[in-house]
């Protein structure tokens, strides 16, 4: 009895196990984008790879004549004579998958000396004020001497493309000068700065966010109406946020995190203030944290008690964030000025997001349908949430996550079926011919209620659907499901929204429009 005990929790521990692995996707093409010309100057080479949701989308490069055109580790190809050379592109997931390509190298009219090495002249900083950092280039008649740099923390000091560094607060960072031939050579200097006494401007917004987010930085819903944060605190207010510092109720839900992390961003462009930035990074490590292996979000991190540990698409949560990791691919919406680190990160979160979304798409008599408002992390089937929050398909949620799935660039064969799959079930989950009212009525604990009355051509959607016949759904506190909105209580008919025309717009020109991109 003792070894099968022994046996069954070996099992169970492995049952366990089993449940966080992910399912690892492998490349199956690699294409290498661009023409197949190179002239005297040197080409960045990128790639296009499928499937998007790939796991591992890192390639190594090689070239067929290292006399003709050198190419460095991230895909730098710079000519060194006139004449055609083959580069190639090859996965490094094991997968043995290559792309290739022929360039035809002209335009070169003497023999090009690579850099063999670069330095960066000691410096620090004691005054606060901007320094021009030198470099010593060997050898001398490098035929490109031209340099890139990066900065280690922006908050802390920028750098400039000719190698000015304009310090912003006091601290230590580090700085990078690559070289730009295709010698692959760099050098790192870390730089001490102190002096500075700059006083950086404020405002009322970007205070109150940075008094209330949390040591791990994300924020709760202390706050809960966001525009708030625009208020100027009381003195208990301050007293409390500094009280709870160290709370783990930091949340996706209703908009937090994301939109916190946005206006700090959008405070920053027009102040300046380091500390905005930084606030904003420190928010974006709690998102990357945050990330289940699988791809999806939990509504809570690290709290992860009751229905707070589930998937969450609820109220576009996970939709933000998928929003979010865009941006900061793409470098724009004010994501521009954050560490430029982060961008490879985000596309690992962004893709596995995508992954997560795909494998959580209802199956209904056989087709793929759309989304519950929130799935188990483990079983990745729907779930309860709230009382009258039901396992169910959602005519809300579902719309913000086919336009995430609408954002791959180059949508693999899944992705663009995910899509028209969803926009099928939109289009048969329409309800004709009726609209909500909200009304005064004293006779309601609330004074008021939401009715259903006829509207001749009216086009809406139920929040949620039944996933055994696909019929709207409602339920109130009591968790009982029911079929019409008369039938829950009055308070859950008033405070919460039932029936909207969310698909409208994507199932319209949305998707007309993205069909036509692709050429569908």
């Amino acid at each position: 009895m003792k070894y099968i005990l022994i046996l069954l929790f070996v099992f169970n521990l492995s049952s366990c196990s089993n449940d966080e692995t992910v399912k690892e996707v492998q490349v199956k093409t690699i294409t290498i984008n661009d023409d197949s010309s190179l002239s005297a100057t040197p080409k960045q080479l990128s790639v296009s790879i499928l499937p998007n949701n790939a796991t591992n989308k890192e390639v190594s490069w090689s070239v067929s004549d290292p006399s003709t055109a050198v190419i460095t580790e991230t895909g730098l190809l710079t000519g060194v004579k006139n004449g055609t050379v083959k580069v190639t592109a090859t996965a490094t997931d094991g997968s043995g998958i290559k792309g290739d390509k022929t360039y035809t190298v002209s335009g070169i009219t003497a023999p090009t000396v690579f850099v063999v090495s670069v330095a960066i002249t000691a410096a620090t900083i004691t005054n606060g004020q901007p320094l021009q950092l030198t470099t010593q280039i060997a050898p001398a008649d490098a035929t490109t001497k031209t340099l890139t740099w990066t900065s280690s923390n922006q908050t802390i000091a920028t750098i400039n493309a000719e190698g000015l560094l304009t310090p912003k607060t006091n601290g230590t960072v580090t700085v990078t000068a690559t070289t730009t031939d295709g010698s692959g050579k760099s050098a790192q200097l870390q730089i001490t700065i102190s002096g500075v006494t700059t006083v950086y401007q404020t405002t009322v917004r970007g205070e109150s966010i940075l008094l209330w987010q949390r040591n791990n930085g994300g924020w709760g819903k202390a706050i809960a109406t966001l525009s708030d944060y625009n208020l100027v605190p009381t003195e208990q207010q301050k007293n409390t946020a500094l009280a709870t510092k160290n709370n783990t109720d930091t949340t996706i839900d209703n908009g937090h995190v994301v939109t916190e992390l946005r206006w700090l961003l959008a405070d920053y462009k027009t102040t300046q203030n380091p500390n905005y930035l930084a606030a904003a990074e420190k928010a974006i490590d709690w998102l990357f944290l945050a990330q289940y292996a699988n791809g999806g979000w939990p509504q809570y991190y690290p709290d992860k008690s009751g229905y707070r540990h589930q998937i969450t698409f609820n109220d576009n949560a996970i939709a933000n964030v998928m929003n979010l990791m865009w941006d900061i691919i793409k470098g724009k919406n004010n994501l521009e000025f954050i560490n430029s680190t982060y961008k490879d990160k985000a596309t690992t979160a962004f893709n596995k997001g995508i992954d997560i979304i795909l494998q959580t798409q209802i199956t209904y008599k056989g087709k793929k349908t759309v989304w519950c408002a929130q799935h188990d992390e483990v079983t990745l089937q729907p779930a309860l949430a709230r009382s009258y929050e039901l396992p169910s398909f959602s005519g809300s949620e579902s719309v913000g996550l086919v336009r995430v799935l609408m954002l791959v660039e180059q949508p693999s064969t899944a992705v663009k079926q995910a899509v028209k799959d969803a926009v099928d079930w939109f289009n048969g989950a329409k309800i004709t011919g009726i609209k909500t009212e909200k009304i005064t009525d004293a006779s309601q604990p609330t004074g008021q209620d939401v009715i259903v009355v006829s509207s001749p051509g009216n086009v809406i959607w139920a929040r949620f659907y039944d996933l055994t016949n696909s019929l709207p759904l409602f339920s109130g506190r009591d968790g009982i499901p029911k079929t019409t909105l008369a039938e829950i209580e009055n308070e859950r008919r008033v405070n919460y929204s039932w029936y909207g025309s969310w698909p409208n717009a994507l199932i319209g020109s949305e998707y007309t429009n993205w069909k036509a991109k692709h050429g569908l």
